[in-house]
């Protein structure tokens, strides 16, 4: 039988491959597959009437074969802002069955204009970055996707501005896990494709099913499917309801760094001058303290010890529930998080990340407290960087000369030129820290009680801003509120001129030992 029978039934194949896979890719491959096999035994057909079924028994075959496959890769890798966005009733008022159409034509365009499409819109790609990609010229991408959307422009002229406008987001954990971004991914490394950030987006304040996902996004929803998917057993959503899915986490917008600047220093005014005071005092009587100071100004320190002290009586005072987080898939305690503000109204707080050297010595913590205005950013420390530090700063040396050299690269460590190692880290010996924590509570402890009405006049109507369903996570959030509040405090000291600023790329760090270490 002639072979180029097989070519009147290429997109038929395509579509079928579509139809048994997840992804542009897998589709690629798996009709790749077919057609090859086709071709292959195609001389063993000898009756021409039996042509379709014969090859529709071809590809089943395949595509059994190929799943098998894939299930094996897939196992190998298992472990491990958007302005003015038009609402879902904006989206859907009285166009219903024209972004039925509009999905439709998607789907059924010809799979060099659907790629296009999806490459540009959703991936974000450019049109040369696109010809590199599919290795074609740059004025042929750019002649297809004019082509492509004037297909879809006569069933939806707003395309552009709704289904073909993607969301980005970024996309972070809190809690605790072994995880380093390097050796050991985070695990929102496995939700962060443009359209995983689009179904979580329009998931986020009500539930949407996978054909009302496949309309706002305008993709196939074979697309969405395989998505889904994904975002399930990554625990990033949740099946509220039959074949209805909700974003089970977080998305920062607008609408709170909004209510921070509209509510925020109001509430702290009446006692704003007191809090001030306070960090004053306890800058001038922890300068007393003997800790190593890593040759930092008065000025840098003053933001370290008022960090610590709000970090410490969050610790004491904060009477706001903290739920536990449950165990993620992994068997670590951790949530997502995720954000689309524009930049234009932040929200205030502060970023605190712990590290301690618990799988070696277990004698020292590393605390960042990222997010202080005017302070730089600074990544925490591993086991080996924090061993190497307390090596260096009660030995005066140290033998692990691989992790200084990447301490040195990260700038926790500086060679000098006489060939000795300085820590760049302030650090307080378990001793030295108690002593700090007994200074900051006599300052504080005073004003606890008008400090913690304060905040709670403010959570009264932040927490209305998180969707229901999220209340655990909002308790959370809302208890950050008490150690965040310091942000909002220097920021207003700052333009006051109450205090000098930091000094140009100052980070806010500390070591602190937390166990004696046995010397004998």
């Amino acid at each position: 039988m002639n072979p180029t029978i097989l070519e009147s039934y290429i997109e038929k194949v395509y579509g079928y491959a579509v139809n048994h896979t997840y992804s542009r890719e897998e589709a690629d491959e798996l009709a790749q597959e077919i057609l090859f096999t086709a071709i292959r035994e195609l001389p063993g057909l000898r009756e021409e009437s039996r042509f379709e079924p014969w090859l529709w028994g071809v590809a089943n075959n395949v595509t059994r074969g190929f799943r098998r496959k894939l299930g094996k890769q897939r196992a190998m890798y298992s472990y491990d802002t958007l302005e003015n966005l038009p609402c879902e009733e904006e989206y859907f008022d009285g166009q219903e069955e024209i972004y039925d159409s509009l999905r439709t034509k998607i789907a059924m365009l010809s799979r060099i204009y659907r790629d296009i499409i999806v490459l540009y819109y959703y991936d974000g790609l450019s049109t040369k970055t696109i010809s590199e990609k599919l290795n074609i010229p740059e004025g042929t991408v750019r002649w297809r996707l004019t082509e492509a959307r004037r297909k879809l422009k006569k069933e939806c002229t707003d395309m552009k501005e709704t289904a073909l406008r993607p969301v980005k987001m970024w996309l972070d954990i809190y809690g605790t896990g072994n995880y380093d971004g390097k050796n050991v991914p985070f695990p929102s490394v496995y939700i962060n494709d443009a359209l995983s950030q689009n179904i979580l987006y329009h998931c986020y304040e009500q539930p949407n099913s996978v054909e009302e996902l496949a309309k706002i996004c305008g993709v196939p929803a074979y697309y969405i499917e395989e998505r889904i998917e994904n975002l399930l057993k990554r625990a990033a959503v949740i099946e509220a309801s039959r074949g209805k899915y909700q974003t089970d986490f977080i998305i920062w917008s607008d609408k709170y760094g909004i209510y921070f600047e509209e509510n925020a220093e109001k509430v702290l005014m009446p006692m704003m001058e007191k809090l001030l005071k306070a960090l004053g005092g306890i800058a001038e009587e922890a300068a007393a303290i003997d800790f190593y100071k890593a040759e930092k100004g008065e000025a840098d320190l003053f933001y370290l010890y008022g960090a610590m002290a709000f970090s410490y009586v969050s610790r004491h005072y904060c009477r706001l529930p903290w739920p536990e987080i449950p165990k993620n898939y992994d068997g670590y305690e951790w949530r997502y998080t995720g954000g689309v503000e524009t930049g234009r109204h932040p929200r205030k707080g502060i970023s605190t990340q712990h590290s301690a050297n618990l799988g070696s010595r277990g004698g020292c913590n590393h605390t960042v407290y990222n997010g202080v205005s005017g302070m730089g950013l600074r990544m925490m420390m591993y086991d080996n960087y924090i061993n190497v530090c307390e090596d260096i700063l009660c030995g005066g040396s140290t033998k692990d000369t691989d992790s200084a050299a990447g301490a040195i690269q990260d700038g926790y460590i500086v060679k000098r030129q006489d060939g000795s190692l300085f820590v760049t880290v302030p650090f307080f010996t378990k001793e030295q820290k108690e002593e700090f924590d007994a200074i900051a509570d006599r300052y504080f402890a005073p004003l606890m009680p008008e400090y913690s009405e304060a905040v709670d006049r403010f959570l009264s109507g932040y927490k209305k801003l998180f969707p229901k369903h999220l209340s655990d996570d909002a308790d959370r959030m809302c208890r950050n509120v008490f150690l965040g509040f310091y942000e909002v405090i220097i920021e207003y000291a700052q333009r006051v001129e109450a205090i000098p600023m930091p000094s140009q790329d100052c980070c806010c760090d500390v070591l602190v030992q937390f166990m004696i270490q046995n010397k004998s």
